[in-house]
């Protein structure tokens, strides 16, 4: 079982090729993320907040199609982003949103005790009143679950880089995985280098890190070592979630390795270049797969070749 907290959204999706086209599709980072690892095959649930709105009905239906359990808090109405495309299909984002998961305590709660691996990060790890909740039910899985965070960075949101940071490295240090773009990085510390910046984070705890930079490829940093891959050729629809497809991948191929959970933890902290390659080219396909076609739209597992590598 994997349970993501995090928000949902709906992304109105507006492209000027097409400007007539205005489209809207469920979203948000973690629901990205549960909805990716449900279609490769893990159990998920999604502790998160949407209203019983047409946005929020929107999502619930989205979810509940690709067997993801809903665990819904909160009591503001369902958030947008706005997502505005570039002539490359890269995205820029203007949100309407509120983050608090009042009422769900409880259920939550019990979903991350019965975990094998826990899942957060995005705007659900910065703002606030759902932040503190968040952190709490991190600390909750304790040693039972691994725990996975994605910052995917919004400055739109949470401007205030140091406090940013600040946040994230509580993150960090609470993980056994994490997962960055270069663009987060750079903002969050533009003083060094993005993989500066990992080897720094994995010296708060985490086991591994794994750094997305677009079109130059994934790399992936251990204690055991360090693998880079080039980007998968495609025909890039948007980029829509493509991160996300990533992170979900990443998850998926760590079970299929034997490497999450309490039971998994010693292979994760042992995983070695052979392993590395093999999960780091699994996600690379998996992003891939979602750049092809528009919005946040992330592989079932059948579109992916599965990941070889020997368990150890």
């Amino acid at each position: 079982m994997i349970t993501v907290i995090g928000e949902s959204l709906v992304d109105i999706i507006s492209d000027p090729r097409r400007p007539r086209e205005v489209q809207a599709h469920p979203g948000g980072s973690p629901l990205n993320v549960a909805v990716g690892v449900a279609r490769l095959g893990l159990a998920a649930n999604l502790v998160t907040h949407f209203a019983e709105d047409r946005y929020g009905l929107m999502i619930e239906e989205h979810l509940l199609a690709n067997g993801v359990t809903v665990i819904r808090g909160g009591n503001a109405p369902t958030s947008t982003a706005t997502a505005t495309l570039g002539t490359d299909g890269a995205a820029t984002y203007v949100f309407d949103i509120g983050w608090d998961l009042t009422g769900a305590t409880l259920p939550a709660l019990a979903a991350v005790e019965a975990s094998s691996h826990v899942h957060t990060g995005s705007i659900a790890a910065v703002l606030g009143p759902g932040d503190q909740s968040v952190l709490g039910l991190l600390a909750a899985a304790g040693e039972r679950a691994t725990v996975s965070y994605d910052p995917n960075f919004r400055p739109a949101i949470s401007p205030e880089v140091n406090a940013v940071r600040e946040q994230a490295e509580r993150f960090v240090a609470a993980s056994d995985i994490v997962k960055a773009s270069d663009e987060d990085l750079a903002w969050l510390y533009p003083h060094r280098t993005p993989e500066e910046t990992l080897e720094a984070w994995l010296d708060l705890g985490p086991s591994l890190a794994a750094l997305t930079r677009g079109a130059a490829g994934p790399v992936l940093l251990s204690r055991q070592g360090r693998v880079e891959l080039p980007a998968k050729p495609v025909t890039v629809a948007d980029t829509v979630g493509a991160g996300d497809s990533f992170m979900a991948a990443l998850i998926a191929g760590l079970g299929q390795l034997e490497a999450l959970g309490a039971a998994g933890r010693q292979r994760l902290r042992a995983l070695g270049p052979e392993q590395l390659s093999a999960l780091a080219a699994y996600a690379n396909r998996a992003a891939a797969v979602t750049c092809s076609r528009p919005g946040a739209d992330p592989p079932h597992i059948a579109e992916l070749a599965p990941l070889v590598a020997a368990v150890t």
